[in-house]
């Protein structure tokens, strides 16, 4: 637990963990944004990498999800809970699936991010791809994040 943050961050099982994922996710996606229940939850959950962050209390306020194969993944999902946002949660678990997508060898990940808070995933490497769409009634647009090159060394 990093005693500065008040959290923690961990990759978790979606088997022990669904019912503080589902909650999480209705209460952001369903709740606040409007999105249908049946759009937001879908028969790929059980397949997939989650992060949870913790509460010193040990509640969830945070999470996120990773699918990918090959050299490709993607990054969704990523949700946190209104009195935990803006102080690094949202960042932190992005990092976390980040190095797990790096440690799977995943080359490329990206995800779709919603057009007001796409600033938050270019602060941390992503780069637009393509245009602005609709998703679950919501403004989105394709986001990449390819990770840097190791530094060249001169010949």
């Amino acid at each position: 637990m990093n005693t500065e943050s008040g959290y923690r961050t961990a990759i978790v099982d979606w088997q022990d963990h669904e019912q503080a994922i589902r909650a999480i996710r209705r209460t952001v996606f369903v709740v606040e944004q409007g999105v249908c229940e049946e759009i937001e939850f879908d028969s790929h959950d059980s397949r997939h990498t989650y992060a949870l962050a913790f509460a010193a209390d040990g509640s969830a306020i945070a999470t996120g999800r990773l699918q990918g194969d090959g050299r490709m993944g993607r990054i969704g999902r990523m949700a946190v809970l209104k009195p935990w946002r803006g102080r690094g949660v949202g960042r932190a678990i992005l990092k976390l699936l980040l190095e797990t997508a790096a440690q799977r060898g995943l080359e490329v990940v990206s995800l779709h991010a919603q057009v007001r808070v796409k600033s938050f995933y270019a602060g941390q490497g992503f780069v637009e791809c393509g245009e602005i769409f609709m998703e679950a009634g919501i403004e989105h647009i394709t986001m990449t994040r390819v990770p840097p090159s190791p530094p060249s060394t001169p010949t």
